[in-house]
């Protein structure tokens, strides 16, 4: 299943550059002037997970496939974007079926650079953004207001219980306030529907020069501590040093990002938070055939997670056999591990745990 993230920020903050070094691409222009990205470009790209490895050598697959993440880079955004600045409401638009929103920061300096609002400020940059995506919610809901007020007067009762959701939606909205702070305990799905662009949890990525990607600087501390008080993440990437990185092969990333005081990539990094920040987690299917990942949501039951795979799955659902991540890897397999007794069959309300080993029973 995996997860798609939208990338904005403001022109000139490394957005393409960053896209396209994530995704080993040119997909995405890279140059020094607004809106060099004209159509959003969309780039997915492999979770490196090392547990694959281990489960592939341990089964003899033939095949290794990974989880998948997906990357919708848009057009920089600018003040007045959601009354139509700039390259306007198109892109916004874009970002409303992600799953989270990557809001990359400058966070470094640079005079051959220009920055559109004249000064690095990351903060303030962060403000613009949320600013403009929060008026696009809130023009967006009151267009829905009058279309709902109508259907209620019939008395239709969908239409009167979306407004009771919608409403507070829209004050907090005029208060500066991004939908995602004021959401009703167990009214997460129904407001997902909606698909509010400030109803999504964020991501900042901290794009600093290559001499801070290890420690970060002045500017980048600003943002975590920033991140930190919203309760979003937030990770510290240089987008010059990843698109070096890119060109590069598995062994020399390593030993180019080690001669930098890293211990891993800007994506790995990117997609770690991201897990998360959305609270996701991987199973495994493994046999001859291919040893592979499957991404879903922390608390999803066997039935649901049978169904990533295929409807079908969780339609005929019979049990799966379990087995802990570690057990296999420790019993050396299926066979050693049911023969100690590590193999389990779980139900329809066994809920998935991160690293499980599963082979589904169905009938259809």
């Amino acid at each position: 299943m995996g997860f798609n993230c939208g990338i904005v920020g403001l022109p000139n903050v490394g957005k393409s550059t960053l896209f396209n070094a994530l995704t080993a691409t040119a997909a995405a222009q890279s140059a020094n002037y607004p809106f060099c990205t004209i159509e959003p470009n969309v780039g997915r790209v492999a979770v490196p997970d090392t547990r694959l490895n281990i489960l592939s050598q341990i089964t003899n697959s033939k095949q290794i496939i990974p989880t998948s993440l997906e990357f919708v880079d848009i057009a920089g955004l600018v003040k007045g974007a959601s009354k139509g600045e700039g390259l306007g409401n198109q892109f916004l638009a874009n970002i409303r079926e992600v799953d989270a929103i990557i809001h990359v920061l400058r966070c470094f300096d640079n005079d051959d650079i220009t920055h559109v609002e004249g000064s690095v400020d990351p903060i303030r940059d962060a403000e613009i953004i949320e600013t403009e995506l929060m008026i696009a919610d809130l023009e967006s809901l009151e267009k829905r207001m009058i279309a709902l007020q109508k259907r209620a007067r019939g008395n239709d009762k969908e239409a009167q219980a979306t407004l009771v959701l919608v409403e507070p939606l829209i004050k907090a909205l005029q208060d500066g306030t991004p939908v995602r702070d004021v959401i009703p305990a167990g009214e997460e799905t129904a407001i997902s529907r909606l698909q509010l662009l400030t109803s999504k949890p964020v991501l900042y990525v901290c794009n600093v020069e290559e001499e801070s990607a290890a420690t970060g600087n002045a500017y980048s501390a600003k943002v975590l501590e920033m991140a930190k008080a919203q309760g979003a993440e937030a990770v510290i990437v240089s987008a010059d040093i990843e698109a070096e990185v890119s060109q590069l092969g598995k062994e020399d990333q390593m030993e180019f990002l080690s001669g930098l005081g890293l211990e891993n990539s800007g994506l790995d990094r990117v997609i770690a938070a991201g897990y998360h920040l959305l609270n996701l987690i991987t199973y495994f299917t493994c046999g001859p055939k291919e040893t592979r990942a499957w991404t879903i949501s922390k608390g999803t039951k066997a039935p649901q997670a049978a169904a990533v795979i295929h409807n079908d799955f969780e339609r005929g659902f019979i049990a799966c056999e379990t087995i802990a991540y570690d057990d296999f890897v420790q019993y050396k397999g299926e066979t050693g591990a049911k023969e100690a007794g590590k193999a389990r069959i779980e139900g329809k309300e066994y809920i998935v745990k991160d690293g499980d080993v599963l082979l589904f029973r169905f009938n259809v």
